[in-house]
Formats: structure tokens, C-alpha cells, sequence
């Protein structure tokens, strides 16, 4: 990496470097060789979605944040992301089966894990700050602690603009299972109505139809897990008791409705369910009907009017 490289990014950069440490400080499993991007405001407004107000007196009143607060990066562009990683030739420290990156080389003491099916194991601000702040979390073991205790994962703080970082993790993130990334894609967020409504969806495996090593048809691929995170537009806060529907449509494909079920997982309360999305270009509609319980006079006529959001992936 040339040392102009390493001039690209100024003071933005260092106040999303401790947005992000602060964020992100426990762990459990780091992965240091490289839930819901979400409703939260900050990454609303970053996708062009409508911030959270709140006054002075309500931030004093919770520390300085608003109720339920949290950083979170907002979705990046996985296919450019790619090309970061390539850019940055991480790929001699980190193999990604199923992908044409040149072979690892070099000291095999330096050589990261292989991070196939990692995107699916950390959130993405986990994987931010391993690329950002390596030694804010230390897993002992080679491959990841030097003989001086510490990371030898190198910092890239100071040679990635913010948008290559957030494109270089949603293609982390992509990474969920036998090292192929279409099936999954950077979370999509939109505000409608009364609502923040967040698309994530983790890919379940690889696609049929495909030949393996030792030429015979690999296995129909695994569903994915379409999660869907709707919350209250005014206050962030999870919104409960929603019949929600998918329609997925794709070009020559017979269009196929689902219902989502209300789920609680590591990314907390969500709409969820098992699918295998289109390869390609596809639209996902979503169906959101009225609140099924009694809502009290303070949100009246609120969440009573169904909603449909358009989500246009490829």
C-alpha cells in the first residue's frame, strides 16, 4: 500500500473510528484479520431515511443519547467492497473460499483465518473495528496475537475513506456460508408512514445447479434467514404485533408470498423467516397490516393503516 494510500482519510474519519470503538467494545470471538444497519438515526440519515428528533432535556435525561441508542454502520455496497479487499490485498493474509483472489503467501505465522462464513458470525460494527482499532479486542492463538501480545492485524485507519470502509464490511458481511456472498446483500432501510422498516437477509448456502471439485451437482441451496426490523418512527423503538407479509418477484420467476413470523434472535426482536431468495435482480414487497392489539389513546391512529414497502435488490 503506497503512502498516499494512507493520506485518505482525515478527522471524519478518527470521529467514525471512536463511534465505532465505543459502540463495539465487548465481543465475544473476534475475528481480527479483516443488528439491526438499521432504524437507529444515524444510519437513517446517512441513507437519506428521517432522523430521530428528540430534545435537549430528553438527551440529559439519558446520558447524552437518546433512549436505546446505539452506533451503527450504515449499509455499504458488497461488490465494491470486493474490490477494496482486493485493493488492499488482504487477501495475503486471508483466504475466502469460493472466490479468484491470488494465493495467500508470505510468513505463514502472519497468515489470518479463513473468512468464508465469517459475515454471518459478527455484526458489522464488530468487523469495522477490527479493521479499524485491532487491538480494542485480542484473541490469543496464532493467527491472531503477535509475540508481543498484541494484534497482527495491521490498523486501516488511516488509509480507507469511510464510504471504502462501509462498502469493505458489507462485503465481510456477505461472506455467510461456503464462501459465496450473492445471497446475501448490505441491509436496505426506507421510512413509511409511521414506520422505520430495515431488510436484512442472511444467505443459507450455495446455489444448485453449480458443479463442486470433483464435478457433481452440489446440494439445492439452504434458506436464508429474511429478517425485517420495523420500528416506531418517532422513538426508534421496536414495534410488535404486525402481520407482515413478503412478496419476492423476479424477472421469469413466479412471484412467491411469505409470511414472517415475529422473532427474537442475536439481533434482537424482528420479523423473520427461512427462504431462498432469486439469484440476481429481485423485488421484495412488504405487506404490513395494522397493529393486532389495542393501542392506548397516546398513539391513537397510529399503526392502524396498512403499508407497503418496496425493496429493490440486485
Amino acid at each position: 500500500m503506497t503512502s498516499g494510500s494512507r493520506a485518505l482519510l482525515g478527522g471524519a474519519l478518527l470521529t467514525f473510528v471512536a463511534l465505532a470503538v465505543v459502540a463495539r467494545a465487548q465481543h465475544q470471538g473476534h475475528e481480527q484479520h479483516t443488528t439491526p444497519p438499521s432504524s437507529s438515526p444515524a444510519a437513517a440519515a446517512t441513507q437519506g431515511g428521517a432522523g430521530r428528533k428528540v430534545t435537549m432535556e430528553e438527551l440529559h435525561r439519558s446520558g447524552g443519547v437518546p433512549s436505546g441508542w446505539k452506533f451503527e454502520l450504515p449499509g455499504g455496497d458488497p461488490v465494491k467492497g470486493r474490490q477494496v479487499f482486493a485493493d488492499l490485498e488482504c487477501y495475503k493474509c486471508h483466504a475466502v473460499a469460493g472466490e479468484n483472489f491470488p494465493a495467500a503467501g508470505g510468513d505463514a505465522k502472519n497468515v489470518g483465518p479463513e473468512l468464508a462464513g465469517m459475515g454471518g458470525q459478527h455484526p458489522a460494527e464488530y468487523f469495522a473495528e477490527s479493521i479499524l482499532a485491532p487491538n480494542a479486542v485480542i484473541l490469543d492463538g496464532p493467527g491472531y496475537t503477535g509475540p508481543d501480545g498484541k494484534s497482527i492485524m495491521p490498523s486501516f485507519a488511516d488509509s480507507l475513506t469511510v464510504t471504502q470502509l462501509v462498502d469493505l464490511v458489507a462485503f465481510l458481511k456477505s461472506l455467510t456460508a461456503g464462501g459465496h456472498h450473492t445471497q446475501s446483500a448490505a441491509p436496505a432501510e426506507k421510512t413509511v408512514g409511521d414506520y422505520t422498516v430495515r431488510l436484512d437477509y442472511r444467505g443459507g448456502g450455495d446455489h444448485a445447479g453449480h458443479e463442486g471439485h470433483a464435478g457433481q451437482a452440489m446440494s439445492a441451496p439452504a434458506p436464508g434467514h429474511l429478517m425485517v426490523f420495523v420500528a416506531d418512527r418517532a422513538n426508534g423503538e421496536p414495534v410488535p404485533y404486525l402481520p407482515i407479509s413478503a412478496t419476492i418477484t423476479a424477472p421469469g420467476k413466479p412471484a412467491r408470498r411469505v409470511s414472517l413470523a415475529p422473532m427474537v434472535g442475536g439481533q434482537g426482536f424482528h420479523y423473520g423467516v427461512n427462504v431462498v431468495l432469486p439469484d440476481g435482480a429481485h423485488t421484495i414487497t412488504l405487506n404490513i397490516g395494522p397493529v393486532a392489539v389495542q393501542t392506548m389513546p397516546a398513539v391513537k391512529g397510529r399503526f392502524a393503516r396498512p403499508v407497503t414497502v418496496v425493496f429493490e435488490r440486485g
